[in-house]
């Protein structure tokens, strides 16, 4: 069996606005969220964490010393077919209006005969919102930036219990 896993029927959710305090997230920290999911979306980008780099240039050894400094989990650049009855996307756009992060999960299509999919949970400012039109034979796009202001929980698919 293949351990690949394609985006096809991959899904992503917005919830309530949820601020990042400095102290990592677990999975338990979106139980409670209620989830409204962002339909029409042909593009979910990625994430994930990368270190900024901390440099010196030391003189007397005559080199640069380098060190891992803080980390940011990135920007992912979401792209759906524009739906203006669409609750998910007119969610996304009240959420762009306001000044909070909010809550977020991606859930793959990788889940067992019975069981649950991987999910991947994060705290996130939506930063803008834009229609793409482009020439006639389009479909008008939503497109919009979610800046990630927290660890990504990432919770493996379950085989079902029982």
């Amino acid at each position: 069996m293949s351990n690949l896993i394609g985006t096809a029927k991959t899904k992503l959710y917005i919830g309530t606005a949820k601020a990042f305090t400095g102290t990592e997230f677990v999975a338990s920290d979106f139980t409670t969220e209620t989830w409204t999911e962002i339909d029409g979306t042909t593009n979910l980008g990625g994430a994930g964490d990368t270190a900024e780099l901390i440099t010196s240039n030391q003189i007397g050894q005559g080199r640069t010393r380098k060190m891992k400094g803080v980390v940011n989990a990135g920007q992912i650049q979401v792209v759906c077919d524009l739906d203006p009855a669409d609750p998910g996307q007119i969610a996304l756009i009240a959420a762009q209006k306001s000044r909070e992060s909010f809550a977020f999960k991606v859930a793959f299509n990788d889940a067992p005969a019975g069981g649950t999919p991987s999910i991947r949970y994060f705290a996130a400012y939506v930063m803008n919102f834009t229609e793409q039109w482009d020439e006639a034979n389009s479909i008008m796009k939503l497109n919009t930036t979610l800046e990630i202001d927290s660890n990504i929980v990432r919770v493996a698919a379950a085989e079902a219990e029982g």
